[in-house]
């Protein structure tokens, strides 16, 4: 059995799509974000010593494993029966492995970033305060975290030019992991219809029947809006 401590509003809702799209059982339990911090309870400390989610549990091979990407590639590789994965050798599988790592390596750390600073102009301050944070934070927005956003979301515009989807012709896991970056740009990154297609990527994967399936099961996420 797999089991999937589950995140509300977090990276967790793409495993347990995943999940779906491979068909295969699963146990959610569920953990809430602190309401003020935002952060996940300590109770995930006792699943894995990051406390973070997503963290899965195969119970039948004795495996606990944090990180998206190396869950996705676990899946895959252990469960997927060679389903959501391009052949060994391909240029796709090149392709496959190159967005698997991309998704968090790179596209989202500055959109992280940019949640962080925008916190920041949002959190109450004394109002002597008030005009230093902002001219801070509106530098680093300015001059690093908006142009590497642009850089990113222009990058990933002209590769999905090439194929329909990410890795090739065909959803793959790092479809999977690209789901989550992508939705939190469109949600509060900058993405919008001058990109069109990767708008239409997002919304094709909220219209997948496996991705509703998760959405049952993991339930409120505000990306999927």
């Amino acid at each position: 059995m797999i089991i999937v401590h589950h995140l509300n509003n977090s990276r967790s809702q793409r495993v347990l799509w995943l999940l779906e799209e491979l068909g295969l059982e699963y146990e959610v339990k569920r953990y809430e974000r602190d309401a003020k911090t935002m952060l996940a309870p300590a109770s995930l400390r006792a699943v894995h010593p990051l406390g973070k989610s997503p963290v899965i549990t195969d119970t039948e091979r004795n495996v606990t494993l944090a990180e998206s990407g190396a869950i996705v590639s676990y899946l895959v590789d252990t469960h997927g029966g060679g389903r959501l994965i391009p052949p060994a050798g391909s240029p796709e599988r090149l392709r496959y492995t190159f967005w698997l790592h991309y998704a968090e390596g790179s596209l989202m750390p500055p959109l992280l970033l940019k949640l962080v600073l925008d916190t920041i102009d949002k959190a109450p301050k004394p109002f002597f305060v008030k005009p230093i944070a902002k001219g801070i934070t509106t530098k680093v927005k300015a001059g690093f975290v908006s142009p590497q956003i642009k850089t990113h979301l222009d990058f990933c515009e002209s590769e999905l030019g090439k194929s329909e989807w990410f890795a090739g012709s065909e959803l793959t896991g790092a479809d999977i992991q690209m789901s989550f970056p992508l939705e939190a740009a469109l949600a509060r990154g900058g993405l919008d219809g001058s990109r069109p297609k990767l708008v239409a990527f997002v919304k094709s994967i909220h219209a997948r029947p496996a991705y509703a399936r998760a959405l049952a099961r993991g339930g409120p996420y505000d990306y999927a809006k």
